[in-house]
């Protein structure tokens, strides 16, 4: 039943259609919007869009119906960002790309120094989807997975984009960090 759908997901659909007709005139639309859809093409972010609100739209945009957020995680969300007005203007779409952390679309970020194994890992981010793709492309431990890249997620068959970020964010938060070796001046390393 369409009553039962989250609200976010018919959005991105309206839109599409509207972009598509400017572009495309009176053709039939529908073929061009799931092939795109099917193959997991998600609108870029508008121009100056706060990238914790883009986020929220990729997450809103999943295939799967059951990962998408719920319409009280949304309100609550927004709520958060309005709250939060300063979280807002953390970062833009028009910044080059690199890795940040969003706390507001961390829904209760896991505390992952209590996290054992990969499974425990993936439960804590709710991909578990994923565990035999990874345990099968032999990240098997949770140091292995430190070193995991966006490119070995294409490979092991994470595509959408928001899962992808999710978890290169959690393993950035994973790694460990050396800061205090390569703070030597010159002098000290003579």
């Amino acid at each position: 039943m369409k009553s039962e759908a989250p609200l976010c997901s018919y959005l991105p659909s309206h839109q599409s259609r509207l972009q598509a007709s400017l572009l495309l005139g009176d053709e039939d639309l529908d073929p061009l919007v799931i092939n795109a859809i099917e193959q997991d093409f998600r609108l870029p972010a508008p121009m100056d869009c706060p990238v914790v609100l883009h986020q929220l739209m990729l997450d809103c945009w999943q295939k799967d119906r059951n990962a998408r957020p719920k319409f009280p995680d949304i309100v609550s969300m927004l709520d958060k960002m309005i709250r939060n007005p300063a979280s807002l203007k953390a970062g833009t779409n028009n910044m080059a790309p690199g890795p940040s952390h969003h706390p507001l679309l961390d829904r209760g970020a896991p505390d992952l120094s209590r996290l054992s194994s990969v499974e425990d890992w993936l439960a804590a981010l709710k991909m578990t989807q994923y565990r035999d793709s990874f345990l099968g492309s032999g990240f098997t431990s949770l140091p292995l997975v430190t070193q995991i890249t966006a490119e070995d997620l294409q490979r092991i068959g994470v595509s959408l984009a928001g899962h992808q970020k999710k978890i290169l964010t959690s393993v950035q938060t994973m790694r460990p960090h050396d800061d205090d070796d390569d703070d030597q001046s010159p002098t000290e390393s003579v």
